[in-house]
């Protein structure tokens, strides 16, 4: 069973920039969406980015501070996070679909890694 592990999370200041890791365990999933999903305590699981084939979708809340993009020859796919705001803290959380187009529908996807925490302050 494929495995993701994030990390990158941490403790930033507003304005400041992370890059988020997700290192997936078998290269044959890389073929498959990948998507980035966030929690903050209190609130509903919300959509972040997701990445397919050929085509990419960032969410409202973080379009154009956002990125995510993957490397097939490492297995990584990764979130940069730009110009963030408090409201940006959150658990992220990686996860994959078995279809190769990109969504933002949580429950398409199958697989989730643990997490990583981002912490914005103020």
């Amino acid at each position: 069973q494929v495995q993701l592990v994030e990390s990158g999370g941490g403790l930033v200041q507003t304005g400041g920039s992370l890059r988020l890791s997700c290192v997936v365990s078998d290269d044959t999933f890389m073929r498959y969406a990948a998507g980035w999903f966030r929690q903050a305590p209190g609130k509903e699981r919300e959509f972040v980015a997701s990445i397919g084939g050929t085509d990419s979708i960032t969410s409202d809340s973080v379009k154009g501070r956002f990125a995510v993009s993957r490397d097939f020859a490492t297995n990584v796919v990764y979130l940069q996070m730009n110009s963030l705001k408090p409201e940006d803290t959150a658990a992220y959380y990686c996860a994959l679909r078995v279809a190769y187009s990109s969504s933002f529908d949580a429950n398409e996807y199958y697989y989730w890694g643990q997490g990583t925490q981002v912490t914005v302050s103020s």
